[in-house]
């Protein structure tokens, strides 16, 4: 099966979390009426993205693993028989939590879990108050459309990451984002910021050989403490080929299924042209490890 259509479901959201799963369910079945064998979700997307400032009621959104919106959206794969990759806030013990990704396979079983890696505290992006590192590594999540490297957000600033993914086997590489300006920004500074964050995912699929799949949600959402002019989410949903070209991509404003053809031999194709890979000094990447060579 060397063709596969995916769609990325760009969306806004509200405090309603009851309409903001209803939304993404519609999405969801236009996107396999449409064709698409895989489906993929934003980041956090039950609901307003809550981490511009800390609160500890904000804990009561987060979501066990399994529990009712998993069984939802799992029935929700079975019946349109795709693959589908979801993103929640997980309560994983009184305490304890993450920011985890679901994927479902095409017959409703939750084919894995990935736990966001990095975790960024940042203004706007208080993600450490609420959010424990993942602690199941990088590892690619088998479905029947082959192994998916799932990656979060802040994760998709890391090559070591979709090295690692990559290293493992992963046939794609998806990131489920939250990520926008900061209104008081200047437009050529947040311009600059959309084309880094495109740009460094591009050179993931570049450096690896592999499609990169990366869904961001839309919309400016308020800053419920008042501190900040809020946060402006610049959509710009993409689809890379793995020499980094894009294939489909979203707009900067318009909830958007981004629907998309992946040629999956390409990968094996541009491997033997760029053997990135095959020529990787493995004994001279010690310091990799290293949180920076402080010596001479």
């Amino acid at each position: 099966m060397n063709k596969l259509s995916v769609a990325l479901v760009q969306q806004r959201y509200s405090a309603n979390r009851d309409e903001n799963i209803a939304h993404s369910c519609r999405a969801i079945a236009e996107s396999a009426q449409q064709g698409a064998q895989l489906v993929v979700l934003s980041e956090l997307h039950t609901g307003l993205y809550f981490c511009q400032t800390q609160n500890c009621a904000n804990f009561d959104l987060a979501d066990t693993i399994p529990g009712p919106v998993t069984d939802t959206f799992g029935q929700l794969a079975r019946k349109h028989q795709i693959v589908l990759v979801i993103s929640l806030f997980e309560k994983r013990a009184p305490g304890l939590y993450h920011n985890t990704a679901v994927v479902f396979d095409s017959d409703g079983r939750m084919a894995g879990t990935y736990r966001k890696m990095h975790i960024p505290d940042d203004p706007g992006y208080n993600e450490k108050f609420y959010f424990t590192p993942g602690d199941l590594g990088f590892t690619p999540i088998p479905t029947r459309l082959g192994k998916l490297g799932v990656l979060v957000c802040w994760d998709q600033w890391y090559p070591e990451a979709a090295r690692l993914m990559a290293l493992a086997g992963a046939e794609l590489l998806i990131y489920p984002t939250a990520i926008g300006w900061d209104p008081a920004d200047t437009e050529p500074e947040q311009q600059r910021q959309r084309e880094a964050w495109i740009t460094i995912q591009r050179s993931h699929a570049v450096a690896n050989g592999l499609p990169v799949l990366s869904v961001n949600r839309v919309g400016f959402e308020e800053d419920p403490s008042g501190r900040t002019e809020g946060a402006l989410f610049w959509g710009s949903s993409f689809v890379a080929g793995p020499q980094g070209e894009i294939v489909a991509q979203a707009d900067t404003q318009q909830e958007t299924v981004l629907l998309a053809q992946i040629d999956r031999q390409r990968s094996e194709d541009v491997r033997r042209i760029w053997p990135f890979l095959r020529d990787r000094r493995i004994d001279a990447y010690g310091d990799l490890v290293c949180r920076y060579r402080d010596r001479g």
